[in-house]
């Protein structure tokens, strides 16, 4: 059993610092015992990881490493907001989002790079809903983007691994 933030550092990882909002939002909202983020790009130090669609100039294997970057950034988002990453109780649903080439069917297997990284870090909490949806263009013509609903208390969680 470990803190999230501590499994987090076990796996090699760190939170980046959260990415800047593109346009007239904040990258994260809570209400109540709910934190909702923005939907988040895989950039890594203020850059895309990957450019293009999915299926054509993006492999599967990449666009799943992209989506493993953005659900980290919108752990960011979630400690930024409520100060501490330990206070995460589940995430609740995940939306992924795959720019998508005519005729590619396997954006499950891209958000399957989101949904693992959360499992990792949150053990069964990092257990989710989830909808992943094909779209014709992302932002920056990034291939994925990443939306997340997380629980979230007031005193940190440990995390049954």
């Amino acid at each position: 059993m470990t803190l999230p933030s501590r499994r987090l550092a076990d796996l090699g990882l760190s939170l980046p610092t959260t990415p800047a909002p593109l346009a007239a939002y904040v990258p994260a909202v809570r209400f109540e015992d709910l934190v909702y983020t923005a939907g988040q790009l895989p950039l890594v130090n203020g850059t895309l990881r990957d450019v293009g669609k999915v299926g054509a100039e993006v492999p599967v294997e990449d666009a799943a490493e992209c989506a493993r970057i953005a659900a980290l950034n919108g752990l960011a988002a979630v400690a930024d907001l409520t100060g501490d990453l330990d206070v995460i109780r589940r995430i609740v649903k995940v939306v992924v989002y795959v720019a998508s080439a005519p005729g590619f069917t396997d954006q499950p297997l891209v958000a399957n790079g989101a949904s693992g990284l959360l499992q990792e870090i949150l053990g069964e909490a990092g257990r989710h809903a989830r909808s992943t949806v094909g779209v014709a263009a992302l932002p920056l013509d990034a291939p994925v983007e990443v939306e997340l609903m997380v629980a979230v208390g007031s005193t940190p969680m440990i995390v049954p691994l």
